[in-house]
């Protein structure tokens, strides 16, 4: 089978990217797969076929070590060659995890591991995915929305609608994940500093009440019929789970799995399949909540629809205490890829009967 392994990106989590391409080609069956790996830079260009396996022999496990590359086309034309039986993003954040390059299989009639467009794009941005959320009946942290423009033109009005929310408050840039321009605030002053750090990485921002809570993450599989792993737990080394703790300075603990008892432990798996289906993920998420201590109740933080894969990321660690090996996960992964191509793929004139 002619695997298309695409990794990099434009987005900020290009070198995270990188190293969960490392892992995933590491661990997939060479029996089984023959993998094209297909890099881009981040300015969008695609690496040539050398240029693109070059980089994912190169060593270095952490963002800080991974090489820079450069691409030269605006496309791989082995896309189009019409001998790829299925691709496997490894994208993290904006052009990769957002239905943008979903858009382009589905163009290309290539079958893709992963949630499809709509999921995909919903599941990106935090504001929509706590509105649909809200609306479901699934408790979210209470929020607010902004975009640079209207920030800029009503800052006093809308610094005071978030601090109703009474700090701490986390401000979040609504379409990046990796924890990438978050910021959490306890001092009222500091809220215009971070608003504005946040709009470096995306024009419209989530700003939301802290949930006083442990960090429980739950591992996602299937379409139709999906599965949920048993739950690990993120102790920050930090102040917060922010991107030097989940990828440079290795202080936080992972917990897999998480020290829950056997209610907490199947709440958090109902909750999760409740989550995925309602937001219309398919072949796989890993769905972020917080267990709130005062409450003892679950909150959804966030969901992401291609979670790490490097050594260290929860996704495969969770399956594989669930009793789904990394390699075994890359192929059910694959399965279920095809899978929904099968059932989604459109009449054809040839398809018709006669």
């Amino acid at each position: 089978m002619r695997l298309a392994l695409v990794f990099g990106g434009r987005s900020s989590e290009h070198e995270v990217s990188v190293i969960s391409a490392r892992s995933v080609r590491q661990s997939l069956d060479p029996d089984r797969y023959e993998v094209l790996p297909m890099a881009i830079d981040r300015s969008g260009r695609w690496a040539d076929a050398d240029t693109a396996a070059a980089v994912l022999e190169r060593s270095g496990n952490r963002p800080d070590e991974v090489m820079s590359f450069t691409g030269e086309r605006a496309i791989d034309p082995r896309l189009l060659e019409g001998r790829i039986d299925v691709v496997f993003p490894v994208l993290h954040g904006p052009f990769g995890e957002d239905g943008a390059i979903q858009g382009l299989f589905e163009m290309l009639d290539l079958p893709y591991v992963g949630c499809d467009v709509e999921a995909s794009a919903v599941c990106m941005d935090k504001a929509t995915t706590k509105r649909l959320l809200a609306q479901a009946g699934v408790l979210v942290a209470p929020w607010v929305e902004v975009d640079a423009h209207t920030w800029h033109a009503r800052q006093e009005a809308i610094a005071r609608s978030c601090l109703e929310l009474k700090p701490p408050l986390f401000v979040k840039p609504s379409r990046l994940g990796s924890s990438l321009g978050i910021s959490k605030i306890s001092d009222p002053s500091a809220l215009p500093a971070a608003v504005e750090a946040a709009f470096d990485h995306d024009s419209r921002l989530v700003i939301e009440k802290g949930i006083d809570g442990r960090e429980i993450e739950v591992a996602v599989l299937g379409n139709e019929d999906p599965r949920a792993s048993l739950p690990g737990e993120v102790v920050p080394g930090h102040e917060f789970y922010d991107y030097a703790d989940k990828y440079l300075d290795e202080a936080c603990e992972l917990r897999a799995p998480a020290p829950l008892d056997e209610d907490r432990t199947e709440r958090a798996r109902e909750l999760a399949l409740e989550v995925y289906r309602s937001l219309g993920c398919a072949g796989m998420a890993r769905v972020d909540l917080f267990l709130e201590r005062s409450s003892d109740r679950f909150f959804v933080n966030e969901v992401n629809t291609i979670p790490g894969f490097t050594s260290i990321s929860m996704f495969p660690r969770l399956w594989a205490l669930t009793g789904v090996p990394f390699p075994r996960l890359l192929d059910r992964l694959v399965d279920l890829a095809l899978a929904r191509r099968n059932r989604q793929r459109p009449l054809t004139s040839d398809d018709h009967p006669k």
